[in-house]
């Protein structure tokens, strides 16, 4: 059995291959990457590199070539109507490739996100294809809000500034994310399922403050602002202007309760969750 991952050298798909490697030997392995030259960690592991680009199918036609299992991660490209094009472009190499189970990356409660649309494509395109499929459908990667700089920030000042209101939060670690992705490729029962990979306990920003309040041992409150306040604030902070609307739009889908959803498909899969006080502690320690 030959596993393949697209996105090797990303940060998803690093931790996949890393979860991987504690299950499989490296010589099951194939990464597909678009430079090849970034991959030299992953093949000093023992594991086979090959060339491949969303963008160009003859390229994707090669590399999926005598595997039985592909992990597709997401196209991490700006325009739907490209990643569209990208991801019907790996549908097709991996059906004409004869692979026989296609685990595809896409996103919490699509069905409800309008800027979900390309993920719901893509699942109908694996349907299409009649490829046996496992739609992995990630929440949001909980880095984004729990990050060393972020909490050390909040830590000197005193404040967590956001426009999340008591809006809860179902996101979860890359780490269990990627502990998911890599018990569905090396487990048996998995084919023709939909898994939705979000936090069985989402959480709120006065939770968040508090409890890193708790851990540094210094008083840090909450404080939630308008949209346009927040935005205003990372601009000053030196964002570009496109970032700190979209750090901004990312709050106040939390703010209107569009990640408030929990779920046990984590659970699941890899049998707890890393808790918020487990990873506020990690991001610490970084």
């Amino acid at each position: 059995m030959k596993i393949i991952i697209t996105g090797a050298t990303g940060q998803l798909g690093s931790q996949v291959i890393s979860q991987l490697l504690q299950k499989i030997p490296a010589h099951r392995l194939a990464a597909v990457v678009r430079s090849p030259e970034k991959a030299a960690p992953l093949a000093e592991k023992g594991i086979e590199i090959r060339q491949g680009d969303y963008n160009d199918s003859a390229s994707l036609a090669s590399a999926f070539q005598g595997g039985t299992k592909l992990l597709f991660i997401s196209s991490p490209a700006t325009d739907d109507a490209l990643r569209v094009v990208q991801h019907a472009q790996v549908v097709k190499a991996a059906r004409d490739a004869g692979i026989g189970h296609i685990a595809y990356t896409g996103f919490a409660f699509a069905e409800d996100n309008p800027f979900a649309l390309v993920h719901l494509a893509t699942e109908y395109a694996i349907r299409a294809a009649r490829i046996p499929y496992t739609f992995l459908r990630n929440g949001g990667y909980a880095e984004f809000f729990i990050n060393p700089s972020s909490l050390k920030a909040s830590i000197r000042t005193g404040q967590m500034i956001t426009n999340a209101g008591q809006g809860r939060v179902n996101a979860v670690s890359r780490r269990d994310l990627a502990l998911a992705t890599a018990a569905v490729l090396t487990g048996d029962g998995h084919e023709n399922k939909t898994y939705t990979l979000v936090s069985g306990t989402p959480w709120s920003f006065d939770e968040l403050a508090a409890l890193l309040a708790e851990l540094s041992a210094t008083p840090v409150a909450h404080q939630s602002v308008s949209f346009e306040e927040k935005k205003s604030m990372l601009v000053q902070a030196g964002l570009p202007e496109a970032l700190a609307q979209m750090t901004a739009y990312v709050y106040s889908n939390v703010a209107d309760g569009k990640m408030e959803r929990g779920g046990r498909d984590l659970e699941f899969l890899i049998g707890s969750e890393t808790s918020l006080r487990e990873q506020v502690r990690q991001a610490l320690e970084d």
